[in-house]
């Protein structure tokens, strides 16, 4: 039906948006930790936030 193609169409788009925008990062995250690190403790939302915000802003951030 042409009615569900478009929806998977818009769901695809959406999900696109997401992955570039960063907005999916925490649920990214915590797929990869279930996969590879299942044995430790999985940071919270504001711990993966500080996290984050740190390895983005600390050290060289402009190219010359």
């Amino acid at each position: 039906m042409i009615r569900d193609d478009l929806i998977k169409i818009i769901k695809n788009c959406w999900t696109y948006i997401r992955h570039a925008s960063g907005d999916d990062a925490y649920e990214r995250y915590c797929a990869h930790h279930q996969l590879n690190h299942h044995k430790s403790e999985r940071m919270n939302p504001a711990e993966y936030f500080k996290y984050r915000q740190k390895n983005k802003w600390s050290g060289v951030t402009r190219c010359c």
